[in-house]
């Protein structure tokens, strides 16, 4: 079964979301019987490739609030991010524009690094505060997860996998998507936003039921004495 997740490096609740679908499919105990798939979306594409704006006064530009609104705003959004136990640090984040790390996931995908890639993007924004529209930054981040921070660099600068990236926002676009993060389960059920927890546990478990999907076995104990069709342990 194949799970499609919408999302941008910028979104808080993105990561929450991530993090609610990583629970569930622990929960759950399917293993490798249902594949992730990351797919990109930019929240505001228009921002500044260079900008040093802080996520504070980004905010309160586009929602025309008083950084004291905006604070208060943001510490919402830590509450529910300590639920999943992350610790948003709103007070280093700066704003991105996101295109870079798109391109960079697309080519972390044909190099089997595309699942940690994605988690470090989002760990070094939402707790360390790193700028992740700079490229230096970004090189750095893709060295860390084993890929060659050379091949990193040609990719930034040139346009490979913009194409990718601009196939799965209209992909979005074609699905209706307004907001992310949005969850596409087995082509059937679309989950959008973080919900409860037991939104995306049932769901995947329906899914996964009407496909017949089958858990692995839990084994108990170690292994014991036993016969095979060449041996017998006596």
């Amino acid at each position: 079964m194949k799970i499609e997740v919408w999302s941008d490096y910028v979104c808080p609740f993105c990561y929450i979301g991530k993090k609610q679908l990583e629970i569930a499919l622990d929960e759950l105990g399917y293993g490798d019987a249902i594949e992730v798939a990351y797919k990109s979306y930019l929240l505001d594409p228009s921002t500044p490739v260079d900008t040093t704006s802080s996520v504070y006064e980004e905010l309160s530009r586009k929602y025309q609030i008083s950084l004291d609104e905006v604070k208060k705003m943001t510490a919402n959004v830590t509450a529910r991010a300590k639920e999943v136990g992350l610790e948003y640090n709103f007070d280093e984040m700066k704003s991105a524009n996101t295109v870079k790390a798109h391109r960079l996931a697309k080519w972390a995908e044909t190099e089997g690094k595309e699942k940690e890639f994605t988690e470090r993007v989002l760990k070094a924004y939402f707790l360390e505060g790193e700028a992740i529209g700079q490229t230096d930054v970004l090189l750095t981040l893709a060295e860390e997860v084993g890929l060659s921070a050379e091949k990193a660099r040609q990719v930034i600068e040139s346009n490979e996998y913009l194409e990718q990236v601009e196939q799965d926002i209209a992909v979005a676009q074609n699905l209706g998507v307004r907001g992310v993060p949005f969850f596409v389960i087995d082509n059937k059920y679309g989950i959008s936003g973080a919900q409860p927890q037991e939104v995306f546990e049932q769901t995947i478990e329906k899914a996964a039921q009407e496909m017949g999907l089958r858990k692995p076995l839990k084994m108990q104990g170690v292994d014991g004495a036993a016969c095979t069709d060449d041996s017998c342990d006596i």
